[in-house]
C-alpha cells in the first residue's frame, strides 16, 4: 500500500513534491480541503438561484462573448461546450510525467475552496492520480493567459467521457476508461469548465519538471566541473573563501564552498603546477555556476508559489460574499521565470562545453583528443563537436518567448504570456544539458585516467561507479553508445534532496 499525501492548506515545496513522485505516494483531500470545496460549492449554487444579473463564466459566455447571458437550463451545456470547444491542441503529446504533475496541481489549486467545483470532480481527478490515469494532453495551443486553456482542456474530456487517456500502458478512449471502471461522466455544475480550464497548471508542471532536473543538473555541473579542473591539472586558489566573501553572491559562495568540498584529501590539486592561471571555464566555475544556482533559486520561489495559488477566474470568496472577476490565469510570472531558468541553464551546457574543448586539446600534458595514439585515432575529437551544437540549440532555445504577445478572443484578451511556449522549450534546454554534461564527465574521466596522482576519495568513487557503465577509450569505437550511457548515469544519479534544495 503505498503512503498517502494529503492536500490541504500546508503549501507543497520542491522536497514534498521529490517525495510524491520517488516514493510514487497516492493523494487525497484532507477534511478541511473538502469542506471548503463544499462550503464554495454550496455557496455558488444558492447564488445563482438567488440573483439574476450576470456573473462572468456562471451564466455567461466567455472571453469576448463575457455579455452574452446563458440560461439556467442551459448552464450544465454551457461548461461541456467550453471544454469541447477548446480541446484544440495540436503537437507532439505531452510527456506522461508532466501530465500527473499536471494533475496534481489543479488539484492542489482547486482544494482552496475558491473555485466552486463539486467534490465529484475533484475526486475524480484524485481517482485519475491514483490509477495512473493520464490524460492525452498536447504541448502547443495555450498562450499563458485565460489560463492553459488548450492543455487544461484535453486533461478534462476525460471526466465528460471525451477524449484519451493512457491506462496500464495502453492509449483508450475516456469512454472505454468509464467503463472499466464502472464510472459515470462527470456532469459539469456552472463555473465547473471555467475552473478547470483557468489556472496555469500547464506552464507550472513543466516548470516544476524543469526544477527539480535543474537543481540536480546544477550539483552535477559542479561535480563534474571539478573533475575536468582535475582532469586538466588546475588550480584551487580561484576556490578560496576569502575571493568569494569579498563579492558574496550565495550562488558564488555555495559554488566555491561545494568544489573545494568535493577537492578533499586530493593529491591531484595538491601537487605543484607549472601554470599560474586557468582558462575562465575552470577559474570563473563560482561565479558562472553561482549566477545560475541564484537563478534556480529565484525561480523555484516564483514556482512554489504559484503552485499553491488559485489560478482560475472568477475567485469566488464565500465568507466575504464576492465572485470576482480578475486575472490569476495569466501566467506572466511563470513565463518570465522559463525563460529566465532557460537562459540560467544554458549558461551551464555553454561554460561546460569550453571545459570539454580544453580537455581534447592537448594542453596541460594532456595527448590531442585523449587518445594515446591520435591520427590513427580520431579519440574525443566529435564529441565536443556534439556538445557545441546542442549548445548552439540551446542559444536558440534560451531567446525569450515572454517578449510576444499576440491579441485574441476579439480584443478582450490583448496581452497574453506565451508562457507555454516558454515552458516546453526549457523543457528541451534542460534535455540538452544532460546530454552536454555527459559528453563533459565522459571527457573528464577520459582525461583523468592520463594522470598518475589521484584524485579526492568522492570524485574517484565517482569515476568508478562511472567506469561500471562507460570504460576507457583506448582506440576508436562508436561513441554514441557511451554519451547514451553517460547520459544514463546521470539520469540514474540519486541525491539527497537536502543537498539539492537548500
Amino acid at each position: 500500500m503505498n503512503s498517502i499525501h494529503y492536500i490541504d492548506n500546508q503549501p507543497l515545496d520542491l522536497s514534498d513534491i521529490q517525495s510524491i513522485i520517488i516514493n510514487d505516494k497516492q493523494i487525497a483531500l484532507s477534511e478541511s480541503a473538502i469542506q471548503k470545496i463544499e462550503k464554495c460549492r454550496a455557496y455558488l449554487d444558492h447564488k445563482t438561484k438567488s440573483i439574476s444579473k450576470p456573473i462572468y463564466g456562471i451564466n455567461t459566455g466567455f472571453g469576448a462573448l463575457y455579455n452574452v447571458k446563458i440560461s439556467d437550463e442551459n448552464l450544465q451545456k454551457l461548461q461541456e461546450n467550453l471544454v469541447m470547444s477548446h480541446a484544440c491542441g495540436t503537437g507532439d503529446e505531452v510527456p506522461q510525467e508532466i501530465v500527473k504533475l499536471l494533475i496534481l496541481f489543479k488539484i492542489k489549486s482547486l482544494s482552496y475552496g475558491n473555485s466552486g467545483v463539486q467534490l465529484a470532480t475533484v475526486q475524480r481527478l484524485i481517482d485519475f492520480y491514483n490509477h495512473n490515469i493520464i490524460p492525452v494532453v498536447y504541448t502547443q495551443g495555450s498562450l499563458g493567459a485565460s489560463g492553459d486553456l488548450s492543455p487544461l482542456a484535453h486533461l478534462s474530456l476525460p471526466l465528460i467521457g471525451l477524449g484519451e487517456v493512457y491506462y496500464k500502458n495502453e492509449k483508450i478512449s475516456a469512454e472505454k476508461l468509464l467503463h472499466i471502471f464502472s464510472w459515470d461522466k462527470i456532469n459539469l455544475q456552472s463555473k465547473e469548465g471555467l475552473a478547470l480550464l483557468n489556472g496555469t497548471q500547464f506552464m507550472s508542471a513543466y516548470g516544476i519538471h524543469c526544477l527539480l532536473n535543474a537543481h540536480k543538473l546544477s550539483y552535477l555541473a559542479d561535480v563534474i566541473g571539478t573533475l575536468s579542473l582535475e582532469g586538466f591539472d588546475g588550480r584551487i586558489e580561484p576556490f578560496n573563501e576569502l575571493i568569494h566573501l569579498a563579492r558574496p553572491h550565495n550562488g558564488q559562495l555555495k559554488t566555491a564552498e561545494r568544489i573545494k568540498e568535493f577537492l578533499e584529501n586530493s593529491e591531484l590539486i595538491s601537487q605543484e603546477k607549472q601554470h599560474v592561471q586557468d582558462p575562465y571555464s575552470f577559474r570563473c566555475m563560482p561565479q558562472v555556476h553561482g549566477a545560475s544556482k541564484d537563478t534556480i533559486r529565484f525561480v523555484t520561489k516564483t514556482f512554489l508559489t504559484e503552485i499553491n495559488s488559485v489560478t482560475d477566474n472568477p475567485n469566488i470568496f464565500v465568507d466575504e460574499d464576492e465572485i470576482i472577476s480578475g486575472g490569476n490565469f495569466h501566467g506572466q510570472p511563470l513565463a518570465l521565470g522559463l525563460d529566465f531558468l532557460a537562459i540560467a541553464l544554458s549558461e551551464l551546457g555553454n561554460i561546460s562545453e569550453r571545459r570539454t574543448y580544453q580537455l581534447v586539446s592537448g594542453h596541460r600534458h594532456l595527448p590531442p583528443f585523449l587518445v594515446s595514439n591520435p591520427g590513427l585515432n580520431s579519440g574525443f575529437m566529435i564529441p565536443q563537436y556534439t556538445a557545441a551544437s546542442i549548445v548552439s540549440q540551446n542559444k536558440q532555445y534560451a531567446t525569450p518567448a515572454s517578449v510576444d504577445s499576440i491579441e485574441s478572443s476579439n480584443g478582450q484578451e490583448d496581452h497574453v504570456s506565451m508562457g507555454a511556449n516558454a515552458a516546453t522549450k526549457c523543457k528541451k534546454v534542460v534535455d540538452n544539458l544532460q546530454t552536454i554534461l555527459a559528453i563533459e564527465l565522459f571527457t573528464a574521466s577520459q582525461a583523468l585516467s592520463f594522470m598518475k596522482a589521484k584524485s579526492s576519495p568522492f570524485l574517484e568513487s565517482i569515476i568508478q561507479l562511472f567506469r561500471t557503465e562507460v570504460t576507457i577509450v583506448n582506440e576508436d569505437r562508436v561513441l554514441h553508445n557511451d554519451i547514451v550511457k553517460a547520459s544514463g548515469f546521470l539520469a540514474s544519479l540519486e541525491i539527497d534532496s537536502k543537498e539539492l534544495f537548500n
